[in-house]
């Protein structure tokens, strides 16, 4: 007999609107669990299900849309009742004196009462008294409260229930968005609900002010819940001990009062993510304030996510253009990296980042950036400046303003992270932002001396090295395996007159890859970026410098740390031999050669050309301070008339010597014709 294989019958999914290819995906691997096969998928379009999917194989039905857990729900009520004795019991809970409270529409029969005393002995081993109190909101059905544990079969429990599922339906894993919603519909992907009957675990607020609540009888929360109060604002848990657990809240703490309830949800904290982030500008929580409208996201992370480990990874290879000649010639930035941005107020910090994320622009780099305790009107600038640049097709802006609480300038840059991984785990390059740690830091200090936690150095607590270290540690260049995308970090921390021994500065020092400190005097003299040269260093991103800037470049440093040496002699100029005076004419011109407008990044072709050319003596003819000048002559003359060699560098190759010559030798003649015309 012939052998044919027999092909699988497909399996029909309904829905109404076609499911995404991670749906797609995620059914596929319930059908190969379920049955070892992997059948064909049909997508059959029925708008009577109102939402979710029903799907279909073989003669089984899996049926999760919200028609048939609206009709599950209808049944629920109907046949609203006492518990049975397969009821899965509540954990033991201490022995209760007080009498338990029934809240119904009617008076329960002497059956129901029964009923319901022979249920919480079974459950905690005690009879208690049971007190009536009639409640018309409960539409129908009970409410038991004993001790901390409430059992609601009422039918308005029933319905609030099905809202709060429906609310977090597209947050899987665990993860539950932190904002309060409005569900005007039914979402499209509902996973699998079954109204649970047994005990949720509530507590009572004891105290609450500057954003931090306190509750009692949620013994069995855990640190970094989700939580939920009467009227609607979330919390986490931050705080556990005998005297209850201390909350943050995600909202105004005017509207949490006193001796209200608090419930569990068993889930961490999420921010949205995806595409439609991309060109807008969020809270900490996810939320557009932009004005642009809602913004459809396409999964929801956790803010808090382990680190990449060992095996994860792949070392740092891949440079980070950042279009500033200091920067990338000297203290290059790999895809990957954690580079740390130090210096004190107002020395130039925020223009370093903005103008690397300008550089990004056709270069398939998401970037993300987190103010932290910022002026609005600050924000509004640089997103103002980004658009017209047209930096905001690739660029999130996540805000957390100085007028915001504490908790949500704590959360902001985890947030931020959050979105940042939603790309990196699908394989993209994502640089981002952290401006500043320092305020970050005063944040988290503000909440946990409120939580009641010991002072340390500084009245830091003792844990504030992990608050940076367990964030800035997911920055990473992923393996091919895990699709080989990367996480660049930029983390900025402002220092105090120069002082970077302080706590924070050196804590982020020891967490990061190498640190770009900017210096008052520097800035004030003129030279901008202000990069120290002698106390900068990138620890990694040689290994991802390209051949070309790197054949070129090498000699640089030593050439400036020999004229900063040398530099308090120029005040002396009259006495000293030629030798000195052309060693600190050339430094002078290196430094010139190294100022950079703001929002000017250049290309690594133009860096390339300009190094060699000042390096090779090339630019020894023109005036130090014409240097500027000179410079954007210089590049407009290559790109003009010596195309060859700038096509010859953008190759990144390293530079041969003969390219070298060629390259210094054409920038002497044009050194010349610029002299002469000046002259005249």
């Amino acid at each position: 007999m012939e052998n044919k294989k027999v092909k699988a019958p497909a399996a029909k999914i309904y829905c109404i609107t076609p499911p995404t290819e991670e749906q797609k995906k995620g059914l596929s691997d319930f059908l190969f669990k379920k049955y070892g096969t992997r059948p064909e998928i049909e997508i059959v379009e029925d708008k009577s299900l109102a939402g979710g999917f029903r799907l279909e194989y073989g003669g089984d039905v899996y049926d999760w849309s919200a028609k048939a857990r609206v009709e599950k729900l209808k049944e629920q009520i109907k046949s609203a009742s006492l518990p049975s004795g397969e009821e899965k019991s509540a954990p033991a809970a201490e022995t209760a004196t007080t009498a338990a409270r029934l809240y119904c529409v009617n008076p329960p029969s002497d059956s129901q009462r029964r009923g319901m005393a022979d249920f919480l002995e079974r459950t905690y081993g005690v009879r208690p008294e049971i007190e009536i109190v009639l409640d018309k909101s409960l539409v129908g059905g009970f409410r038991l409260e004993y001790g901390d544990n409430v059992y609601d079969w009422s039918a308005q429990g029933r319905i609030n229930k099905l809202k709060e599922e429906i609310k977090n339906t597209a947050f899987p894993g665990g993860v539950t968005p932190l904002l309060r919603e409005t569900v005007d519909g039914l979402k499209a992907a509902i996973e699998s609900w079954a109204m649970p009957l047994s005990a949720h675990e509530t507590g009572t607020v004891l105290s609450v002010g500057d954003g931090i609540a306190r509750a009692d009888g949620l013994d069995l929360v855990e640190y970094g819940e989700i939580v939920t109060f009467e009227s609607g604002i979330k919390g986490m848990v931050q705080e556990l001990g005998e005297g209850g657990c201390g909350i943050i809240l995600f909202g105004d703490d005017r509207e949490v009062e006193e001796g209200s309830k608090v419930y569990r949800t068993g889930k961490t904290a999420g921010v949205p993510a995806g595409e439609g982030l991309v060109g807008r500008i969020v809270n900490a929580l996810g939320a557009p304030i932009d004005g642009g409208g809602e913004i459809e996201a396409d999964a929801y992370m956790p803010i808090e996510t382990p680190a990449p480990g060992i095996v994860d990874r792949q070392p740092v290879n891949r440079p980070l253009e950042t279009g500033i000649l200091a920067i990338d010639s000297m203290f290059p930035i790999g895809r990957g990296q954690r580079e740390l941005i130090i210096g004190d107020r107002q020395t130039g910090k925020t223009a370093i980042a903005t103008d690397t994320i300008l550089n990004q622009k056709g270069k398939g780099v998401i970037c993300i950036y987190v103010a932290i305790g910022q002026k609005a009107s600050s924000v509004a600038r640089l997103a103002e400046m980004l658009r017209k640049r047209g930096a905001m097709e690739y660029t999130i802006i996540v805000s957390s303003f100085a007028s915001d609480s504490a908790s949500l300038q704590y959360i902001a840059p985890y947030s931020g992270c959050a979105m940042a991984e939603y790309f990196m785990n699908r394989g993209k390059d994502v640089l981002i932002v952290y401006d500043d740690l320092s305020k970050h830091a005063v944040a988290y200090r503000a909440l946990s001396l409120l939580l009641g936690r010991s002072p340390g150095r500084e009245a830091y607590p003792g844990d504030v090295f992990y608050l940076h270290s367990r964030l800035l540690e997911r920055a990473a260049h992923l393996s091919d395996e895990r699709g080989g995308g990367s996480l660049t970090a930029l983390p900025i921390v402002e220092t105090q007159a120069g002082d970077i021994s302080a706590y924070i500065p050196t804590n982020i020092i020891s967490i990061t890859d190498g640190q770009i400190f900017l210096a008052n005097d520097l800035f004030f003299s003129g030279q901008r970026p202000a990069v120290n040269v002698g106390i900068s260093v990138s620890r990694v991103g040689g290994d991802a410098q390209t051949k070309a800037m790197k054949s070129t470049a090498g000699p640089l440093r030593l050439d400036l740390a020999q004229y900063r040496e040398m530099e308090v002699f120029m005040q002396f100029s009259s006495d000293l031999d030629e030798a000195t005076k052309k060693l600190l004419f050339y430094g002078k011109s290196l430094m010139m050669l190294l100022r950079q407008p703001q929002s000017s990044p250049l290309q690594m072709y133009q860096q390339v050309i300009l190094l060699a050319s000042a390096l090779g003596h090339g630019m020894a003819a023109v005036n130090a301070d014409d240097i500027p000048d000179f410079k954007e002559r210089l590049l407009a003359y290559y790109d003009d008339t010596q195309s060859e060699i700038c096509d010859e560098v953008k190759k990144g190759a390293a530079l041969s010597a003969e390219l070298k010559e060629k390259i210094v030798a054409t920038t002497k003649a044009f050194a010349e014709s610029y002299v002469n015309g000046k002259a005249q």
